[in-house]
């Protein structure tokens, strides 16, 4: 028989094993790309079926205020791995398939800040941050700096955008499947090999191009950028949103037993959207619609594995895009013919790549069963702000230096506060700033150059820039129709001063 004494000890064990579990939720980013404020069904969408992100929203809490940090892609993605404004550092725009790493190895980053903190940590899905050092990048060998060197344990990534070559997938710092008899190469200033592109060669496409991306074929569609060899390893555009879900569910079965944090960056809906046979023509809007529905079934399984495995309750989900809507970003896939009515920004104006609220503005849920309380909330929140809140909710601290631009805004995300941020700068063409429901886009005053269009008849996107100074009160005009500029010139002022406080000080966040 135990003593009392042994017996004691081993529930105090136990009592402090369950509280520094129930201090480290597992935490899960299901990040989407491209889509929109509207695209799903708990923001109005009715042309397509979401039900998984729906029933995210039913038992979590669904933000209406919930913003990527930037309108497009690799700026968004920057803000959330490293706590500050990418329009900050130089070199952190739209990237081509063969940058460098933009994330600097020594700095502190989500992952890293998470691993630091117990965790398990993986990246499945598209990265587009950047790999290796500039002009020393070799596919076939160990590609590094990456993920790894940022924080993360375990990746399986796209190295940059399904639309640009090389259309590989690299695991864990080097190219899953390769045939080291068939070298990789790329280049994005001329082509290279002997392989059929879209320009030479469009009776082989099955995608065909509306803008650009005509240079080499892969899987019957022309990609931005020229590549030869790696046929082994090149992904299968209609599998894609299966194989990374499968490897997004390994990383949470491997790790079940261990607080771990993953990062499931799907492809969809990003062009070229190449539905699998299972989803294409599941929806009137063409295939754009259909992949919405196949990334909704890929955050469903991931929510089914938690089920399965027990791990709900002690599991945070996050759930939210990169940027705003597209229809028309390079390839004829009937997006803008079969759109019909549908909304992608729902009730906001723009989308990707623009200044307007449906630029940054994005779905944005939160799920922790048992914790956050169900509901909806206004509370003004960025994905910039990830590592101070997950640090706040690890009981780490931030260096000075750390996070520029993170504000804690845990309570918010838990649903124990109903505000958020005070303020918040979006990056789309010209900046804009935010300060509670009154936003100022600071553009230029003559309206920008339009540049022809070669052989489509696509119209100019409507950015935000060329409008000179832009202010709108959301609470009365959230579709920013009505500039107010002129009548509220101390408003404009007074936000105008907020963004240049935010270039000067260069960060945003209170050393804590």
């Amino acid at each position: 028989m135990k003593s009392p004494l042994l017996y004691l000890a081993a529930l105090g064990l136990c009592v402090a094993s369950f509280a520094a579990a129930a201090e480290k939720p597992n935490i899960i980013i299901l990040y989407a790309d491209d889509l929109g404020y509207g695209d799903v069904g708990c923001y109005g969408a009715t042309a397509v079926k979401t039900p998984n992100i729906d029933r995210l929203a039913r038992e979590g809490l669904r933000f209406t205020d919930g913003h990527a940090a930037a309108a497009t892609c690799t700026p968004s993605r920057y803000a959330l791995m490293t706590g500050e404004y990418a329009w900050r550092r130089p070199g952190t725009g739209v990237l081509p398939g063969d940058a460098a790493l933009i994330i600097a190895p020594e700095r502190t980053t989500l992952p890293a800040m998470l691993q630091k903190a117990g965790y398990a940590t993986g990246a499945v899905g598209k990265w587009h941050l950047g790999l290796g050092e500039k002009g020393k990048l070799d596919w076939n060998g160990e590609i590094k700096p990456g993920p790894r060197e940022i924080g993360f344990d375990y990746s399986f990534i796209l190295p940059a955008t399904g639309d640009r070559v090389p259309c590989v997938y690299i695991e864990s710092g080097r190219v899953a499947g390769l045939d080291p008899k068939d070298p990789i190469q790329v280049s994005y200033d001329h082509k290279i090999g002997d392989e059929p592109t879209g320009k030479e060669n469009p009776e082989l496409l099955k995608v065909h191009p509306s803008e650009g991306h005509d240079n080499t074929i892969v899987n019957g569609i022309s990609r931005i950028g020229w590549m030869t060899g790696g046929k082994a390893a090149r992904w299968n555009d209609e599998d894609m949103a299966d194989t990374l879900t499968k490897k997004a569910i390994g990383f949470i079965e491997q790790h079940k037993d261990q607080p771990f944090f993953l990062y499931f960056a799907t492809h969809d809906i990003h062009v070229p959207r190449v539905p699998h046979p299972r989803f294409a023509g599941k929806t009137p809007l063409g295939p754009r619609g259909d992949v919405i529905e196949q990334v909704d079934d890929s955050f469903g399984a991931v929510l089914d594995a938690l089920d399965r495995l027990k791990l709900a309750e002690k599991t945070i989900v996050v759930l939210s895009s990169d940027n705003g809507p597209v229809i028309d970003d390079g390839y004829k896939d009937d997006a803008v013919e079969k759109l019909d009515g549908h909304k992608p920004a729902g009730p906001l104006r723009g989308g990707k790549y623009t200044s307007w609220e449906g630029g940054t503005r994005e779905p944005f849920i939160v799920r922790w069963p048992g914790r956050v309380k169900p509901g909806v909330s206004d509370a003004l929140v960025c994905q910039v702000d990830f590592l101070a809140s997950f640090a706040a909710l690890t009981n780490q601290s931030l260096a000075i230096d750390a996070g520029p631009d993170s504000i804690n805004v845990l309570p918010a995300l838990l649903g124990e506060s109903k505000t958020g941020r005070e303020t918040l700068i979006e990056q789309g063409g010209p900046l804009a700033v935010r300060a509670g429901l009154w936003k100022l886009i600071v553009a230029q005053k003559a309206p920008p150059r339009k540049i022809p269009l070669e052989d489509h008849d696509r119209p100019p996107r409507d950015t935000g820039a060329g409008g000179g100074l832009q202010l709108f009160n959301l609470a009365e005009d959230l579709a920013e129709k009505t500039n107010l500029a002129d009548q509220q010139l101390e408003k404009t002022k007074e936000l105008a001063a907020i963004l240049s406080k935010a270039r000067e000080a260069g960060r945003t966040r209170n050393p804590e």
